[in-house]
């Protein structure tokens, strides 16, 4: 006899004979519709905050009947455990900083979590264009350095692109990299026939 088998112990999905298999326990879904709302926007709320379009969607997807996720969903505003307003707020604050995104990229991202346009408008307006700009310099500053040693033109584009890719306008792209190159010593002649003013 092992010594698995002397202490009583196995796997689980042991198949030498003394136990069947255990399966992996499925959740019991709640009979009651809104009572299996509730669970579900509870467990998602637990880790990161939602907004009311995301929990909708979940629940859709889970097959909870609209009515009943509709009074789940107000019943949560209600209580503050779902607030979009404050979501966009802190999800502009929070990307801004962080990832240096502008007002275009995150618009994007709330609209596709289903935050409501004027709050969108809102949230993202809230957002001071001379501190957006002052992004943009910090992140153009950030990559001069690793861009050293390109050639004028890939540089141009490789500072530009980033600018674009996080949401700025060409216009202001375009004006905080010449800025960056004038200062660091770059060709005015350059300057001027790949940026002009």
């Amino acid at each position: 006899m092992s010594a698995v088998a002397r202490r009583g112990g196995g796997s689980a999905g042991s198949t030498d004979g003394r136990e069947p298999p255990r399966r992996a326990r499925e959740p019991e879904v709640p009979a009651d519709p809104e009572e299996a709302a509730r669970n579900l926007c509870l467990r998602l709320l637990t880790g990161t905050p939602r907004t009311r379009g995301q929990l909708a969607e979940a629940m859709r997807r889970k097959g909870i009947p609209e009515d009943a996720a509709e009074k789940v969903l107000s019943r949560f505003e209600d209580v503050g455990l779902i607030d979009d307003r404050a979501f966009a707020d802190a999800w502009v604050e929070s990307r801004h900083r962080g990832r240096g995104l502008a007002r275009r990229a995150l618009a994007r991202e709330l609209r596709v979590r289903g935050v409501d346009s004027e709050l969108v408008d809102r949230a993202v307006g809230q957002l001071d264009p001379d501190r957006e700009e002052a992004t943009a310099r910090e992140l153009v500053d950030r990559k001069l350095r690793a861009t050293r040693g390109l050639d004028r033109e890939r540089r141009v584009r490789r500072l530009a692109g980033m600018l674009a890719r996080k949401g700025y306008s060409e216009g202001l792209a375009l004006r905080v990299v010449r800025r960056a190159l004038e200062e660091e010593g770059e060709d005015p002649e350059f300057l001027q026939e790949h940026l002009p003013d």
